[in-house]
């Protein structure tokens, strides 16, 4: 879709002011003749809104004489032409024109006769929107004097440079921010635009000094553009006749699908984009649509908008210069807009005049050449004519900025760890290598770099690149209104639009996006004002169906000379090509393209004229006539059409049995099959997509087997009767769907696949859910937490708690609410048996903006190195604000430490506990955190480490973070860790230091004697003032010790008030937990008679004969089972051997003895905890009914001297119980309860089938 319009030379575009500021003329200034003459309008300022972003629509890029041209006639276009292209971000959406101008015959001739011809293309975001022109005045036009004419004057002049430059003619003052006029007189920026604001009324901008007329504020020069005019003229006028072709490129867009041709001015119709510094850091493995409804309730008030204007001015708190920004923005949210505002201002001299060259280039032309050899300076000359006799010297000295566009459509291959620097701009080499160097600044260094995308593809620009990285969000709810009400002078109509809108939560979330906002507005309307009536859409599926039926009638209204035909009868005659877009649409979907040549459309049996033709569904992008772009691009106007085309070619495939594409999607059994069976099928296939790249498609599909959307296209869809009973058993196969291994956020599509359906029963549940107040006695289903999930997600109220134990539900259930992880501040999510998945939308809640997360427990989850990497990439986010991470029990070794301590060095500031234990990070793990420890602006207040492998070696770290100027550290915990006396040697030496604020030590169980002892009683003496609690129980302090301490605790110098030394003695310096073992006892009167003991009553087999036990209530009398006499206290640890299967249990004595009910067996109830092993190893440990497996790290379990012992650790006190697998140089952590423990526990197990058997070690 080419814009080829010229202008003659003294009409330039109007002028933008800020904050949606326009200027316009009275009729006496815009009858003004006068070509050099400027003419400046009165500034007319809007009300202040807060619609910070622009609706906009999509310019046709046709020249207005060009419109009743054959397709082919239009190809060959005059030689003359220069070429350049705008590329808007994938998929060019055209508006309609609202404001019903014409141009005249005249205009055009004139126009076509400009000396300096623009072929212009301006492909917009691959779903750009395209505004309507809310304004029926003419915009503004400001006469500009470019090219020798500006020389000449400055020489005519005769104003000295040096002269100039010393003092402003206005203040008196040293100059700030010198400008001169085109007399050449100088002035400080500031006061000269106040005395032409001041002025403004008689539209007066003379000059101060000499009164002769300016340009206009355009025409200003900074000091460096005034030298290089002087310095070399022919080089100002090259960057002059630039900005005039840039200036043409972006001023005009054009807007509407069904009156071609017909431009609106981008001054005109945009408004400022919405964009925040960062970005909300999904995880982007989900459909952008889903990334909208989590931006949807994102409080506007956590971020600070930037102007377009200023993307590379740097904030007050931000020290180094700004040279690469990476915008991202989904499709059609506006990126290509903002890239041509700011290229416009910079044309029109109105912004960013301290870059001398601005070089806009689009990824989608650079495709083109992808595999041939340029120079930059080649590519410059190549894509922008009028830079020609620019030579690398004159690019070497300028300040360029290079404009990257659509990073998304990019087919080149950025490699940032090739080795091949390029320095040198008339150097060759590949497209790839040249973009890559200049982003490294290898080439030209001082080049400013604006590179924009959508999320998924900004991860090829590597974050150390990157100085700041933006984001484009589309329209907050009060734009939303505002677009409407500016769209439509009816104010009721307007009104029962937004009404309409906001009743849907997916229409509504989906209006951010301005394209939809237009696709809604062109629907709505249409329905609204025409003899068409019935139900408003209410779904998605609903909306496109409407849409494609409006812009078909649209295209017949206008080449079939408005022929009258009913909707149903528009759509048979068109049923044809609309198929074929159909089929382009879904192969394409499939493979993730958005962007088709012509052969792409002729494979699909389409004509490039249909296409052309069908301009509100399928469009040509751009049609440069240079050499290397002979080929035209085809898109859709937004995604969302291509996956609704899609799906509607789909359901027409499946309803004509076209088995030859059923066959390959979703697959040969689904061929034959019925429509439940059939969407049973996609919707199983899209789950299985990576990126959720089919979300949208399918959520389409379902919808389109409604009676009401099949009444609507049948002629494209075929015919087919679907019964109620079918549409049940869709609804219901949706209900029962299998997601497991899928991420949850993807879970959540088949949740609104139901409301697609119209299927509102689920929501009404959950609602019903959320107001009740016994909510853990009901039990959800997966499809229900789902949903859920999905709405404690997008709930305005943020939750205080989000405890997964707390909801009833399976285990597959509870790992689908897992998103609703990113609205809460504390979460809950231990013993969860979360998976990668899972970590990747825990670190997405973490690196959400606003994030709400402040406590995170992910404890007893089998994260290991590869999750806590995942979720380390949360935790180094900027936007995350965690206070507390526990981590027990996950599985960690020493490389997870480096990970975290790399992470939390690079965000210090917020997390203040730390809890770490029950894992292998041994010496070197600690040591990387405390580096952590020492860094600057580090807040960790309470750091626990107990059981996690450490030496004495690991003491030294310790001591050198405690003694650190920058530790805050009040709590440590190293209980149950191999320190010995020479590590709390090292440690004391940290205690001593008068930086060390640490207020409560746990050394229990570490081995120490009376030698340690010493060591920290001298530390204390030393250093008395912070130390409050001191735990050495499970030590062996002797006499000496214990004087040394309890002396301590009466000087009134120290602030000990907390000691515990019991219990102590020489049989705790036994290393590891075995120090804690006891022997157990059988409690015979306990046994079931299946159960036979050998072996002095240490041995418990399963027999199927019946023992001869003497009857006892204690007995177990159905469950295979028994206690033992043992009451736990303290800490115990104590090790069995097992053939075939068995529980290994810990219970009260309270549980049921007689019957069969989940009360009686170990694990099934409140009372009771058990591991479930068999000859395969451990695999489940069970409570109260509740299963979890058991993952452990192949490397654990591969071990060859893993043999069939496991080991119990019990922590009454703290209330921890401990299941481990014993090898023979150590143990294997499986699973650790945390709870309350209310009575005594006792040991037990229950052993089934007949040959299994447990012995006592």
């Amino acid at each position: 879709m080419d814009q080829c319009e010229d202008r003659e030379e003294g009409v330039p575009p109007s002028k933008s002011t800020l904050c949606g500021e326009h200027e316009s003329q009275t009729k006496a200034q815009r009858a003004y003749p006068g070509p050099q003459t400027n003419i400046l309008g009165k500034r007319k300022t809007e009300e202040a809104t807060s619609m910070r972003d622009k609706t906009f629509l999509p310019p046709k890029m046709q020249r207005p004489d060009e419109q009743n041209q054959p397709f082919e006639s239009r190809q060959n276009v005059s030689d003359d032409s220069s070429c350049g292209s705008a590329n808007n971000d994938s998929s060019e959406e055209r508006p309609i024109d609202f404001t019903g101008q014409q141009h005249s015959a005249a205009e055009r001739g004139q126009r076509s006769q400009s000396p300096v011809s623009s072929c212009v293309s301006m492909s917009s975001d691959w779903s750009k929107p395209h505004p309507p022109d809310f304004s029926n005045e003419p915009g503004p036009t400001l006469n500009f004097n470019h090219g020798p004419e500006l020389t000449e004057e400055r020489k005519r002049s005769g104003v000295c440079e040096e002269e100039c430059l010393s003092c402003c003619a206005l203040c008196q003052d040293v100059l700030n921010d010198p400008v001169s006029t085109s007399c050449g007189h100088w002035f400080c920026r500031q006061c000269i635009c106040s005395y032409w604001d001041q002025s403004s009324s008689s539209g007066d901008s003379s000059c101060p000094q000499c009164g002769e007329r300016s340009r206009s504020r355009a025409g200003l020069q900074t000091a460096s553009q005034s030298s290089c005019v002087q310095t070399d003229v022919g080089l100002q006028e090259v960057l002059d006749e630039h900005k005039i072709s840039l200036r043409r490129r972006c001023e005009h867009v054009t807007e509407g699908s069904d009156e071609t041709g017909s431009r609106s001015l981008l001054n005109r119709i945009y408004t400022e984009l919405y964009i925040t510094e960062g970005q909300s850091e999904e995880v982007h493995t989900q459909h952008e649509v889903r990334q909208l409804e989590t931006a949807s309730k994102m409080d506007a008030l956590h971020d600070a908008p930037i102007r377009c204007q200023d993307i590379f001015k740097a904030l007050p708190d931000q020290q180094r210069p700004i040279r690469v920004v990476l915008t991202n923005g989904v499709a059609g949210v506006g990126k290509t807009f903002s890239v041509q505002k700011f290229t416009l201002d910079w044309a029109e001299g109105l912004e960013n005049q301290h870059v001398s060259v601005v070089v806009l280039l689009s990824f989608r032309e650079l495709n083109l050449i992808r595999d041939e050899q340029y120079s930059l300076l080649e590519l410059l000359h190549v894509f922008h004519p009028t830079l020609q006799k620019v030579t690398a010297e004159k690019l070497a000295v300028s300040q360029l900025l290079f404009i990257f566009d659509g990073l998304d459509e990019s087919r080149l291959s950025l490699d940032f760890t090739n080795r091949k620097l390029l320095s040198d701009v008339t150097q060759k080499s590949s497209v790839s290598q040249l973009l890559t160097n200049l982003i490294q600044g290898n080439l030209l260094p001082s080049a400013l770099v604006w590179i924009t995308s959508r999320p998924a593809a900004a991860n090829q620009i590597p974050p150390t690149c990157v100085d700041r990285l933006t984001e484009v969000r589309g329209f907050t709810d009060a734009q939303k209104e505002e677009y409407f009400r500016r769209r439509f002078s009816d104010e009721e109509l307007s009104s029962r639009i937004i009404s309409h809108m906001k009743t849907s939560r997916s229409l509504h979330i989906m209006c951010s996006i301005p394209v939809f906002c237009w696709i809604t507005a062109t629907v709505l309307e249409h329905m609204l004002t025409t003899e068409q009536r019935g139900e408003l859409p209410k779904t998605l599926t609903d909306m496109y169906s409407h849409f494609l039926l409006v812009q078909t009638k649209r295209k017949k209204n206008k080449y079939l000379e408005g022929h009258e035909t009913s909707p149903q009868e528009l759509t048979e005659a068109d049923r044809e090509v609309l198929l074929k877009l159909g089929r382009l649409a879904f192969e394409h979907l499939e493979k993730g393209n958005i962007m088709f040549y012509q052969e792409d459309l002729e494979q699909c049996g389409l004509d490039v004229i249909e296409a052309s033709v069908y301009s509100g569904v399928c469009t040509e992008i751009f049609k440069r006539e240079c050499v290397i772009f002979q080929k035209p691009v085809y898109c859709f106007v937004h995604l969302s059409i291509q996956e609704f085309l899609a799906a509607v070619y789909m359901f027409h495939c499946f309803t004509n049995r076209k088995t030859e594409v059923l066959e390959d999607f979703p697959g040969k059994e689904y061929k034959e099959s019925s429509l439940d069976v059939f969407l049973s099928g996609v919707m199983k296939k899209s789950l299985q997509s990576e990126n959720g790249h089919l979300d949208l498609f399918v959520r389409f599909l379902h919808g389109l087997s409604l009676e009401s959307n099949q009444r609507l296209l049948g002629g494209l869809l075929g015919q087919t009767e679907i019964s109620p009973e079918t549409i049940q058993k869709v609804i219901n196969n949706l209900k029962e769907m299998n997601s497991d291994k899928i991420c949850p956020d993807r879970s959540i599509n088949i949740f609104h696949c139901l409301m697609e359906m119209n299927d509102l029963s689920l929501f009404q549940e959950i609602q019903e859910f959320m107001k009740s107040e016994n909510r853990s006695e009901k039990e959800l289903s997966e499809i229900q937490c789902s949903a859920l999930a999905f709405m404690l997600q997008m709930s305005e109220e943020v939750l205080d708690e989000f405890d997964l134990q707390k909801y009833n539900t399976s285990e597959r259930g509870r790992l689908r609410l897992i998103p609703a992880v990113r609205n809460c501040r504390k979460a809950r999510l231990a013993e969860c048996g979360l998976s990668k998945t899972h970590f990747e939308v825990v670190a997405s809640a973490l690196k959400s903006k606003p994030s709400h997360l402040t406590e995170l427990d992910m404890s007893n989850n089998n994260l290991q190195d590869s999750g806590v990497k995942l979720l380390c990439a949360g935790l180094e986010s900027p936007n995350c604000r965690l206070k507390t991470l526990r981590l027990n029990c996950c599985g960690l070794l020493k490389i997870s430490s480096d990970f975290l301590a790399a992470a939390l060095k690079s965000n210090p500031s917020h997390l203040r506990e730390l809890d770490l234990n029950k894992n292998k990070l041994q010496d070197s793990g600690v040591k990387h955190l405390c580096g952590f420890l020492a860094s600057p602006g580090c807040g960790l207040e309470i750091l626990r480490l107990s059981l996690c492998d450490l030496s004495e070696r690991s003491c030294e770290a310790l001591s050198s973070g405690l003694s650190s100027r920058s530790s805050n550290l009040r709590q440590l915990d190293l209980s149950n860790n191999n320190l010995k006396d020479s590590g709390v040697k090292n440690l004391s030496e940290g205690l001593k230091s008068p930086h060390c604020t640490l207020e409560t030590l746990s050394l229990s169980g570490c081995l120490i004697t009376e030698e340690g002892c010493t060591s920290l009683a001298s530390a204390l003496s030393f250093n008395p003032s912070h130390l409050r609690e001191l735990d050495l129980s499970y030590n062996h302090p002797g006499d000496s010790g214990m004087k040394l301490l309890s002396a301590g605790l009466k000087d009134p110098g120290w602030r000990l008030d907390t000691l515990r030394v019991e219990p102590a003695g020489v049989r705790w310096l036994r290393p590891g937990l075995r120090k804690y073992s006891c022997q157990l006892t059988v409690d015979t009167n306990t046994v079931n008679t299946n159960l036979q003991l050998s072996d002095n009553n240490r041995k418990v087999t399963d027999v199927e004969e019946v023992q001869s036990y003497p009857d006892h209530p204690d007995r177990f009398d159905y469950f295979y089972q028994l206690l033992c006499r043992n009451g736990l206290t303290g800490r115990c640890y104590w090790e069995v051997e097992w053939r075939g299967k068995v529980y290994i249990s810990v219970s009260y004595r309270s549980i049921r003895r007689k019957g069969d009910g989940n009360d009686c067996w170990f694990g099934g109830n409140n009372h009771s905890w058990s591991l479930y092993c068999s000859d395969d190893g451990p695999c489940r440990v069970w409570h109260n009914n509740k299963v979890r497996s058991i993952l452990f790290s192949s490397s654990s379990s591969s071990s060859s001297s893993v043999s069939n012992r496991a080991a119990v650790y019990v922590d009454c006190p703290a209330g921890t119980l401990s299941f481990y697998r014993v090898s023979s140089d150590t143990l294997i952590h499986l699973h650790t309860f945390n709870t309350t423990f209310t009575q005594t526990l006792y040991p037990g197990f229950r052993v089934w089938p007949p040959g299994s058997s447990v012995s006592l070690c």
